[in-house]
């Protein structure tokens, strides 16, 4: 009995030193409807290409949360997370072309698909060391785009050429320009994932592919199907970077195989790295740095457009280890502890 009541402390005593850095409920609230006010005005204040740009970093913020729930989560690595980007923008253009749905019924489609495929992937991947299982999503990020160029797979790939996606014009009642519309329907669907993925990181799930990720083998005699977890977690991670492509895809107008090979993938990556691979919020910031970064070059040949994320990766490991908002959570602890 005594020992059950010093287990309850001692939980207590985690807790309380846990809430001690936490930021209020009334932070947090304050800091969304903020979050809110600024992304509802943005489209009524920039030009088109800008609205389209910003556009961008929230479909590339999914993809970059999907790789935090992957890695920060559960522990996993995966530099191949542009192959699930790839088969969520291809599988809205095939829904479209050869299934014939609109945007709005291939985009759940895309998300179901690139789940089934992150799955099916991470299943037989749990038998695998971590190196090992970095070098499969690397084999994947570089097979995947030669698949897709198969002449077999012509008629629904487009090959080299890749296909051109129809996105329907906004409802004539809505007062919104081509941009704006598609706009908030990026932003409507990232604000309802990142919830999702906050509440899974605070649920008894996320609890359990946390204790996966600092201790497996602990994990396993608590009761945790490692197993299930781990592929479930891959899975999902894999529909979160499913979307970022559907939604990259309706944008951009376009899906073309060449366009999620390693170097995106790698991408992907050091955008998550940058913004903290245990942040979901962050994912955001990550998403600004994926899409702004690689352009900050300015006048230099595209292929002088990498440099920029190199050093800022370099940056990040040398200052930031656990990126920026890990900086920031520090910060705010010792700002706390005065």
């Amino acid at each position: 009995m005594m020992s059950i009541v010093q287990a309850g402390l001692a939980r207590r005593g985690i807790q309380n030193n846990k809430d001690q850095g936490a930021v209020p409920i009334a932070w947090q609230r304050a800091a969304f409807v903020l979050f809110l006010i600024i992304t509802v005005a943005a489209p009524f204040v920039l030009d088109g290409y800008n609205t389209y740009r910003l556009s961008l970093v929230g479909s590339m913020a999914l993809a970059i949360l999907g790789v935090n729930l992957l890695t920060g989560l559960s522990g996993q690595f995966s530099i191949g997370h542009g192959a699930f980007f790839a088969i969520g923008a291809y599988s809205t253009s095939i829904a479209m072309s050869h299934g014939g749905l609109s945007a709005y019924g291939a985009v759940p489609v895309a998300a179901a698909v690139s789940f089934f495929a992150g799955f099916l992937f991470g299943w037989p991947a749990l038998r695998l060391k971590l190196v090992h299982l970095i070098l499969m999503t690397w084999g994947l990020s570089l097979a995947l785009p030669q698949f897709l160029k198969l002449d077999a797979l012509l008629p629904w790939t487009g090959g080299v050429n890749g296909v051109y996606l129809d996105r329907p014009d906004p409802p004539a009642w809505l007062p919104l320009s081509d941009d704006q519309y598609w706009y908030f329907f990026t932003l409507v669907i990232l604000i309802a994932m990142f919830w999702i993925a906050g509440n899974l990181v605070n649920s008894r799930s996320g609890r359990a592919l946390a204790a996966i990720r600092d201790n497996e083998i602990a994990a396993a005699p608590m009761g945790i199907n490692v197993a299930i977890f781990k592929t479930t977690i891959f899975g999902v991670s894999a529909m979160y970077a499913g979307l970022g492509g559907a939604l990259t895809g309706l944008l951009a107008d376009f899906v073309a195989p060449d366009s999620y090979g390693l170097n995106f993938s790698i991408l992907l990556l050091a955008g998550a790295v940058m913004a903290g691979v245990r942040s979901v919020w962050g994912a955001l910031v990550g998403g600004l740095l994926v899409v702004l970064l690689p352009g900050a070059t300015g006048a230099l040949p595209a292929a002088l457009a990498v440099p920029p994320v190199g050093f800022a990766l370099l940056l990040t490991a040398y200052f930031m280890p656990d990126g920026i908002s890990g900086l920031v959570s520090r910060l705010y602890k010792r700002f706390t502890e005065y």
